[in-house]
């Protein structure tokens, strides 16, 4: 594939772009209400929350300094441990995570569409328009992998102003007696903990870089600065905001009004027309999201192609010399993402996952299979091949307390066993391919 297409920059906006979602707008109230209205535990609870991402990201990042190749994670598991491993995570990446995401996020992305045009916004017409959200991205990255990395970039920078702002101004004007509101003493039990559940998610995708790492300029120094800052940037925009639109409509409010806090914030500091302009804003940050969930997933089948991981490997992983990007590889995972696609539809239609979609399938054990590569992390720094008591001790340690909280979170939910199931057996099914195509 074509060398030196992405820089720092794009990475840090692959990061921050998937990240920073539409989550973070709606999900304030639902954290206040876990904490008893504290605004001081709300921003410990989001502290709490960040230790997966922000030492999973250290730590990572030290693996990604090691390897440049195809693959991302696949290259990481494939090193540190066999190829069946790392064949495990592409297929887990391949068919779960990433289409879920994907396919959920365009989905979002039509429900807000709907909000922001006056349409109808009834399941089959949200279905459709994140359809053709999907298709327009897709269409984007197929014919210039750099147009589709130009509009993450701008995405990504315009995603940011809402957050910053309305955190900023919120300061500025609003009450600062609102952070002494609330119980701090909920702490002593363990109802606050509900609050990481709405966060975590916040959190997640920030291992999607890593898919594009064989064409980014440096990718051994950019890729681990991408990931050591990224993370960073996240918690501190995402505290501001808190902070700020807690202080400015005030705790009660806020929890009151739930969802619809945001109109109020938007009018208070805008006018009439900031409900318009944040939604705006939000529909470019959804579309942010999907473009790079798609440039991290359309790479994916060619990684583990290339590593005869995956069926008809001669095909997949054939590069176009025009485009200098994987075709097939690109439209295998629309496909997938399709299907998806249906199978959202049909539980979200038959309310066959309440209080549930599949995109949060497997989150949860995505993080339990990050574990085994914080372990070699630590080995690492046993072998003395990864110097710093930090960087090759303590990170990999925190990074999997992360993912333990995570883990335990998750188990809380009543569909927590249906999706270890499912996951489980995608990985069962990479296992069983390796082993046929390799004996």
């Amino acid at each position: 594939m074509t060398k030196n297409k992405y820089g720092l920059f794009t990475c840090i906006a692959m990061i921050v772009g998937v990240v920073i979602g539409s989550g973070i707008f709606f999900k304030s109230d639902n954290i206040l209400v876990a904490t008893g209205g504290s605004i001081v535990l709300g921003v410990l609870v989001f502290c709490i929350a960040a230790i997966s991402i922000i030492f999973g990201s250290l730590t990572i990042a030290e693996l990604a300094a090691r390897n440049d190749k195809a693959g991302g994670i696949i290259t990481y598991a494939e090193d540190c441990y066999n190829p069946s491993v790392a064949c495990a995570f592409g297929w887990f990446h391949t068919f779960l995570y990433y289409p879920t995401l994907t396919a959920v996020i365009s989905w979002v992305a039509g429900i807000y569409i709907c909000i922001l045009f006056n349409i109808e916004g009834t399941l089959e017409m949200q279905t459709l328009i994140g359809l053709g959200v999907l298709g327009v991205l897709y269409i984007t990255n197929l014919v210039s992998s750099r147009l589709g990395g130009y509009f993450q970039n701008a995405s990504t920078i315009i995603k940011l102003i809402p957050l910053i702002l309305i955190g900023i101004l919120g300061l500025v004007f609003g009450n600062p007696s609102s952070l002494s509101q609330g119980d701090v003493s909920n702490m002593s039990s363990t109802g606050w903990i509900a609050a990481i559940i709405p966060i975590i998610f916040a959190f997640d995708g920030w291992i999607v870089a890593t898919s594009i790492s064989h064409e980014v300029k440096d990718a051994k120094k950019n890729i681990p600065l991408a990931l050591i800052f990224s993370p960073l940037l996240i918690l501190v925009i995402y505290i501001l905001y808190f902070v700020g639109i807690s202080v400015l409509i005030g705790t009660d409010n806020l929890m009151s009004m739930g969802d619809a806090h945001v109109d109020l914030a938007a009018n208070q500091l805008f006018g009439s027309f900031g409900a318009k302009l944040i939604l705006v804003f939000v529909v470019i940050s959804v579309m942010g999201t999907v473009n790079g969930l798609i440039m991290g997933l359309t790479r994916m089948p060619y990684a583990l192609a290339i590593r005869n991981m995956f069926p008809y490997s001669s095909k997949v992983s054939t590069v176009n010399k025009q485009l200098g990007i994987p075709v097939v590889s690109s439209l295998v995972t629309l496909a997938i993402v399709l299907f998806w696609f249906i199978v959202h539809y049909v539980t979200q239609k038959n309310n066959l996952l309440p209080n549930s979609d599949i995109s949060e399938i497997s989150i949860t054990l995505n993080y339990v299979g990050y574990v085994i590569l914080y372990i070699q992390v630590f080995r690492y720094g046993l072998s003395g091949e990864i110097k710093g008591f930090w960087r090759s001790k303590a990170n990999p340690v925190f990074a999997t307390l992360g993912s333990l909280i995570i883990l335990i979170v998750g188990m809380r939910s009543s569909l927590f066993w249906l999706y270890a199931l499912l996951c489980g057996l995608v990985v069962l099914a990479a296992f069983a391919f390796w082993k046929r195509t390799n004996k």
